[in-house]
């Protein structure tokens, strides 16, 4: 496969006719300010067609936008003459996606950009999708404030010979506090001190859980 990086107009790219990716008004819109934001960035992944025209593989609701924007030309990748198969098969990994998003960490990375009216102007997520994420939160075990582990006693723990799971959840945000409130209290009143701050608060969880009564 002979891969070539070019400039050309959009408006001589030409559109494949299995693209099973849409786009409606609202995101339609996004994508028109993100491309103004940010420009072509990401070249537009093409084949050459045996009449020497340019199919676009990835990347044609970008086109779009480019020539709804007025853009003379945008950057190509041209993967050369290759067949329906293979150029189906690349349109679909594209398209597609392997990983998910870390919710607490694309809060944070989110609330670090801007104001929310600002990033949902042209982030690819709906207002549901925003409120959703934004509503996320995480206790900061690190930040806990607990008395020096010398004027608690300490309780055996069996942490030893046991494996542990770390597992990681999200509370709404008005119940966060008190959440990170019973964490601190029973790891004060039952001495949870001698380990990580992550393994002490799991302390604190198991003995909430098993001594529910």
């Amino acid at each position: 496969m002979e891969i070539k990086n070019l400039a050309i107009d959009p408006k001589k790219l030409t559109k494949n006719p299995w693209n099973t990716n849409m786009v409606d008004p609202e995101n339609q819109t996004k994508l028109d300010n993100s491309v103004k934001r940010f420009g072509m960035f990401k070249p537009i992944i093409c084949r050459e067609l045996a009449n020497g025209a340019l199919q676009i593989l990835g990347g044609e609701h970008r086109v779009e936008s480019s020539i709804r924007l007025g853009f003379k030309e945008i950057p190509i990748i041209n993967l050369g003459k290759i067949s329906d198969d293979k150029a189906k098969e690349i349109s679909l990994v594209d398209n597609g996606r392997y990983g998910i998003d870390d919710t607490l960490q694309l809060a944070e990375l989110l609330k670090e950009l801007g104001e929310f009216e600002d990033i949902s102007s042209y982030m690819p997520y709906s207002n549901d999708d925003l409120n959703s994420i934004f509503s996320s939160t995480s206790i900061s075990l690190d930040e806990l404030e607990l008395p020096d582990s010398d004027e608690l006693p300490i309780l055996p723990t069996s942490s030893k010979v046991q494996t542990h799971q770390i597992m990681r959840f999200k509370v709404p945000m008005e119940d966060a506090a008190a959440v990170q409130s019973v964490i601190e209290s029973i790891m004060k009143t039952q001495g949870f001190m001698d380990d990580d701050s992550l393994m002490n608060a799991g302390n604190a969880l198991v003995y909430l859980v098993t001594n529910d009564d």
